[in-house]
């Protein structure tokens, strides 16, 4: 038998070491060169004896109400949310209506110049007001939302993106821009909308505009928390589509930070109740919105109308399919990947264009918004007048031409007894152009060059839009979008089973398929959608299709958009060059250690020169007869215990009657966002001089890892507990006890491949394409 070499050694890392490179920037994400200030949460409850003697202190009664307010705040967060939500379409449904109804009027004196002039201005002026509050008040409240609320769910703590002002932006410039004829939606601003409601009950309020309220001060760690803001996205969701199951789906399939979420559901306790929880939520939601509807059906809502939201009603009794109907929906979800992956493919182009024009200042955030306003508004006043009247139909089921409301049979500059069909798709709210796209029994009411023209339009000017400094969500633009390229395809293949309408709500589900890769929530969402059961398989068919062949080419929309904004966004699979590594290989240093029993002056220097959130406390002689790990502390339990000022003068324990002097509050989690900071602790010499026993508020059980363990056995641990810190102990005893921390900041492949150049990522991918099981 050969003699083995020192690299055979399991003890020796598969790569040299790089522990004597300096880790600056563990609390910040790196993206290529950038870095971006956000910090990580940990959802792992600090077990210290000050958290357990609390806790064991506690009565029956305190349980049972610290229960009772998670579901009394889950009951809040859907009465909220469902009221928004109904507000936001209330007000565009009134206001968009209003600029539709005084422009249709003009048109019909024939004064389509100042038609034109009225409509123009009033978008401008809509734009305009949501990109001012937008970039001037709450520049978090621009986009979507849904990246940032995902990106929370994974560990990631951006500043303001769930504070007050970005809530009430949110809302204001949603229905600012939404109204302002933008290819924008309203369903990712509600989840965003429907998180921070979450958050901000969680968390008791908001300080600083003093609306707190203590007795909801319960939850005080980010576990909880997260768990609320799960419960306020899916209530977002259930509130834009009336869909509370979808909803469900939604937060649990997309904005979950766990792979197998439904083996956790039925093995872990914890995720049973969060999901009853979220079920509870979008139920209320759903019926607080039916008694809403229940309002506007008596005709209290204005412009809002009879419907009600939206739901789009496609069902018909005497549509069937046959096995002849497969292959044109195979193509149409095959053709709908294709188009995702290039409709993300220029959508992150047009983000990086965007971003380097806001880099200029907030003026170009502003100018760039106004002329996207102008753009939009000549097409869509414009397009119209080159598409023929079409004459109308004897046995229409409604009034034709409509004028000056929403309809399938818009006048516009056409003849009376006629109707153009592109300006009822184009020149109308999104909310009612789907409406006509979804219709059914409409098969020869629009022409497929019309149907051709308004998909090229919504699929362009959906990208140019969502960029803008304005609250703007891509769920709605994305359905309009696949719904009139399936309608489309529909009118080629001329299928007698399958209407257009239909078509159409498979062509909307594989163009979301092939952006967003959602698949089990999209498939409810548009069953909930569209209230037809009909379509189940041949949707379900089509996601799949769509969603495997866009996979091929990029990553989802949200993903693109995360990687981006620069948020360290942990994937649920290991990239294969990390089963190659160690722990040991990426942890880098100077590691920062206090003692059992610490001088207040070396903590307040460590604090001041770095950035850490958590540091190891080792214990030496004479308290252990070698050097000890003995757990982690928190720097936020570090700061309170200094503000508190209850020092030792000597080193010793703390006794009983100084543990007295702490209350659990003090330690609560500070809301999303903030923190206090060690310059705004200030000490005297004699202070300095003093001592400081952290044992009884460090963590004396954190996970810790080998050095040896594969960094991919570890990033499976990081991600599915929630850490924020995993330590890296010695593989022998013969060591200190202590190697390092790894944090978020070590996964990210940025900061692999900066350490270690050759492994090359795409050699790698090139190798998981042929080694699927990698």
């Amino acid at each position: 038998m050969p003699n083995s070499t020192t690299e055979d050694s399991v003890a020796v890392p598969l790569l040299p070491s790089l522990r004597h490179a300096t880790n600056s920037s563990s609390q910040v994400a790196i993206v290529g060169s950038n870095l971006c200030p956000v910090e990580s949460l940990d959802y792992e409850i600090a077990e210290n004896d000050f958290f357990k003697q609390d806790w064991r202190a506690r009565s029956k009664t305190q349980i049972f109400q610290y229960v009772f307010m998670k579901w009394l705040l889950c009951f809040f967060i859907g009465i909220i949310v469902s009221l928004i939500g109904f507000t936001n379409n209330l007000a565009v449904e009134n206001l968009a209506g209003v600029k539709f109804v005084v422009t249709s009027n003009m048109m019909l004196a024939g004064r389509y110049s100042m038609g034109f002039f009225v409509f123009t201005v009033t978008n401008l002026i809509l734009t305009l007001f949501a990109s001012v509050i937008t970039a001037f008040v709450a520049p978090a409240a621009a986009g979507s939302g849904i990246p940032e609320v995902k990106a929370y769910l994974n560990g990631v703590d951006a500043p303001e993106i769930f504070s007050f002002r970005t809530l009430v932006v949110k809302i204001i410039g949603n229905i600012s821009a939404v109204s302002g004829s933008l290819l924008i939606g309203k369903a990712g601003p509600m989840v965003h909308t429907g998180a921070c409601v979450a958050s901000i009950l969680g968390q008791g309020g908001s300080k600083r505009y003093g609306l707190t309220w203590r007795w909801l001060r319960y939850f005080n760690n980010d576990r909880d928390r997260r768990d609320l803001v799960t419960c306020g996205s899916a209530a977002g969701i259930a509130a834009s589509f009336r869909a509370p199951v979808g909803g469900v789906l939604f937060a649990l399939e997309e904005m979950s930070s766990w792979r197998v979420f439904f083996f956790l559901i039925v093995v872990c306790r914890w995720r049973s109740a969060l999901l009853w929880r979220i079920f509870f939520s979008t139920a209320v939601v759903a019926i607080v919105l039916r008694a809403l509807i229940d309002v506007c059906l008596s005709g209290k809502c204005g412009l809002f109308g009879k419907g009600g939201l939206i739901v789009f009603d496609v069902y018909s009794e005497n549509a069937s399919y046959h096995l002849g109907d497969v292959l044109p929906v195979l193509l149409l979800g095959f053709v709908g990947g294709i188009l995702g992956s290039i409709y993300n493919f220029l959508l992150e182009k047009v983000l990086r264009a965007y971003n380097y024009i806001y880099e200029k200042g907030v003026a170009w955030k502003i100018l760039l918004a106004c002329a996207i306003s102008i753009f939009t508004s000549c097409l869509l006043f414009g397009l119209p007048f080159l598409a023929s009247c079409q004459p109308c139909p004897a046995d229409a089921l409604e009034e034709c031409p409509t004028i000056g409301r929403s309809g399938n049979f818009k006048k516009y500059q056409c003849p009376p007894g006629h109707y153009n069909d592109l300006a009822s798709l184009i020149f109308n709210t999104n909310d009612d152009a789907i409406k006509n796209l979804f219709s059914k029994n409409t098969d020869f009411e629009f022409h497929y060059l019309s149907v051709f023209v308004f998909f090229i339009t919504c699929f362009f000017l959906s990208i140019l839009s969502y960029g803008i400094v304005a609250p703007a969500g891509l769920f709605v633009p994305v359905i309009v979008t696949g719904a009139s390229y399936g309608r489309f395809v529909g009118m080629l293949l001329g299928s007698k089973n399958l209407n257009d309408g239909l078509y159409a709500v498979l062509g909307a589900a594989s163009f979301l398929g092939g952006s967003m890769r959602m698949t089990v929530s999209l498939c409810v969402i548009l069953l909930e959608l569209t209230n037809n059961l009909l379509l189940l398989p041949m949707m379900m068919v089509v996601l799949l299709i769509s969603k495997t062949v866009a996979d091929a080419f990029n990553a989802n929309i949200y993903n693109l958009i995360m990687k981006i904004k620069g948020f360290p966004y942990l994937h649920s699979h290991a990239e294969p060059y990390m089963r190659q590594l160690t722990v040991g290989d990426v942890v880098t240093g100077p590691l920062q250690v206090f003692k059992g029993i610490e001088k207040i002056e070396t903590i307040v220097h460590v604090l001041k020169t770095t950035n850490h959130n958590g540091f190891p406390v080792v214990d030496g002689p004479p308290l252990a007869p070698a050097p000890v790990l003995y757990g982690l502390i928190l720097r936020d339990h570090i700061l309170t215990l200094l503000k508190k000022r209850v020092f030792l003068s000597s080193p010793v324990a703390f006794d009983s009657k100084a543990l007295a002097q702490f209350k659990a509050d003090e330690f609560a989690k500070k809301g999303s966002g903030r923190g206090d900071r060690i310059e705004d602790v200030e000490l005297s010499e004699e202070e300095l001089n003093m001592y400081l026993d952290l044992h009884p508020f460090s963590n004396a059980s954190p996970y810790t890892v080998l050095e040896t363990m594969s960094l991919a056995k570890a990033l499976v641990l990081f991600r599915e507990v929630g850490l924020r810190h995993i330590l890296v102990i010695p593989k022998f005893s013969n060591r200190p006890p202590l190697v390092g921390i790894l944090t978020r900041h070590d996964f990210m492949p940025e900061h692999i491949l900066g350490l270690r150049p050759s492994l090359s990522r795409s050699r790698w991918k090139r190798l998981r394409i042929r080694l699927p099981f990698l």
